[in-house]
């Protein structure tokens, strides 16, 4: 009898992590389908920003539209969530994209964007793929560079938008960058990811694939 109310208990458990990670992937496709849908107005390289809401907008959908920025946010959620405060991980991420808008803002140089992005991209590809767990220090340093150059990269498309519009595209861009990121970091821990475990194979096969992504995207960038 206890046998099997204890297998009970597990499988329902199982049931309901499994249900938590759907609904979490699920989010990050409608966002993505909303972005993309509410960007018809303009083009990813060319944005007509006039007021706040169109602001708000294309701040919403710019961290999304690109793939190579995405798989970044993604692969940064997941890897946080070997960490028990790796909330802290995403946030610096967030927080480094809104200061290379500003950077972008004051007319300051960063070099290589999309070389450094399809760099990143790469790196965050080989730790999902390492059979350890990344260092914290190593990952929140990548995390860093990723979101400044990201950041910089993503305003480009947005010179000569006026302040507010500027405050509501950043304010879009922060909700975003924090739900897909943060949803990433609950379905890796979802899939078995912890403190002091060994990564699962799916996130091995997806750390493969985004390492794919960045190396199409690097040999673009450089040809």
């Amino acid at each position: 009898m206890f046998k099997t109310k204890l297998s009970q208990s597990h499988a329902w458990g199982e049931f309901s992590t499994l249900r938590l990670m759907h609904r979490h992937i699920g989010a990050i496709a409608v966002l993505i389908l909303i972005s993309l849908l509410s960007s018809l107005s303009g083009t990813p390289v060319n944005h007509t920003i006039s007021n706040c809401w169109e602001g708000f907008i294309w701040g919403l959908a710019d961290p999304v539209i690109g793939l190579n920025c995405l798989v970044g946010i993604i692969a940064i959620g997941l890897l946080s969530s070997v960490f028990v405060r790796g909330a802290a991980i995403a946030g610096c991420f967030v927080l480094a994209s809104i200061l290379g808008i500003v950077i972008h803002t004051f007319q300051l140089n960063l070099p290589g964007t999309e070389i450094a992005i399809a760099i990143s991209t790469i790196l965050f590809g080989t730790m999902l793929m390492m059979p350890n767990q990344p260092n914290f220090i190593v990952l929140a340093l990548v995390g860093i560079s990723a979101g400044l150059f990201q950041g910089y990269a993503d305003a480009e498309s947005i010179i000569g938008a006026g302040i507010m519009p500027l405050t509501a595209y950043m304010l879009g861009m922060t909700l975003t960058l924090f739900a897909v990121a943060m949803s990433a970091r609950k379905i890796g821990s979802a899939m078995g990811m912890g403190v002091n475990q060994i990564l699962p194979w799916k996130i091995t096969i997806a750390g493969f694939a985004f390492c794919a992504i960045g190396i199409v995207f690097l040999s673009n960038s450089i040809i």
